[in-house]
């Protein structure tokens, strides 16, 4: 049976340390803290994760890249131009986002990428700690997300592991008409694809199949057999 690298908990809820608690006392995996919040990240480090990812790319908490740099773990910066006036939702496909403009879309990304990346540095994360997110549906149009991940290995050039995740997200449901709980396939393309063309790590939801796409891909592209 196919296994996860990395377990990812999105920060909610009263019983959320109880659960990081739990996890750790019984996997043998590293756990990934969702959350933008430094008192947050610091109580979820406390009760067993080990690495912590930062939607807002550490531009939201100034005292999250320094709890970082002191414990020691890894961060995921990611790109973010969220707003809710750019989003329109749906009730079959779910939101999306509208109108997001951007000069020059990956030269943008890129560039506020860099601004965290930087922010990282300063408070003293060590290069290998850093790991890049261009943000997948994050305050991008469904166009603007396929041409993300196609031209992923673009950001290559800022010298750190890309991670993306694409999983189910609503560009896939509003490419190919489907609802969330039916974009398995389109999250495959999305998975083969993102790998082809430079992603390092994979977030996503159906660990079985999608971990075997990976495999695959990660096999044909890097000749890893």
């Amino acid at each position: 049976m196919s296994r996860p690298a990395a377990i990812v908990l999105q920060a909610s809820g009263p019983n959320s340390l109880g659960i990081i608690r739990a996890l750790a006392a019984e996997v043998d995996l590293p756990i990934s803290i969702d959350t933008y919040k430094s008192a947050v990240a610091a109580a979820a480090l406390e009760s067993g994760a080990r690495l912590v990812n930062d939607v807002w790319g550490l531009q939201m908490d100034p005292a999250l890249a320094s709890l970082c740099a002191e414990r020691g773990v890894p961060v995921v910066v990611m790109h973010n131009r969220s707003h809710p006036r750019n989003a329109a939702q749906e009730a079959r496909l779910g939101g999306r986002y509208l109108g997001t403009e951007y000069t020059d879309l990956l030269a943008d990304v890129a560039r506020e990428l860099q601004k965290s990346i930087d922010l990282a540095k300063e408070a003293g994360i060590p290069d290998e700690h850093i790991i890049i997110d261009p943000g997948i549906g994050f305050g991008k149009t469904v166009e603007q997300n396929l041409t993300l991940l196609n031209h992923l290995d673009k950001f290559k050039a800022l010298g750190y592991p890309i991670l993306l995740g694409p999983s189910n997200k609503s560009f896939i449901g509003y490419t190919l008409d489907l609802p969330p709980d039916d974009r398995l396939e389109g999250t495959a393309a999305a998975v083969a694809i993102g790998i082809a063309r430079g992603a390092d790590i994979v977030r996503v939801h159906q660990v079985k199949a999608m971990s075997r796409v990976a495999r695959m891909a990660d096999a044909m592209v890097r000749e890893r057999f």
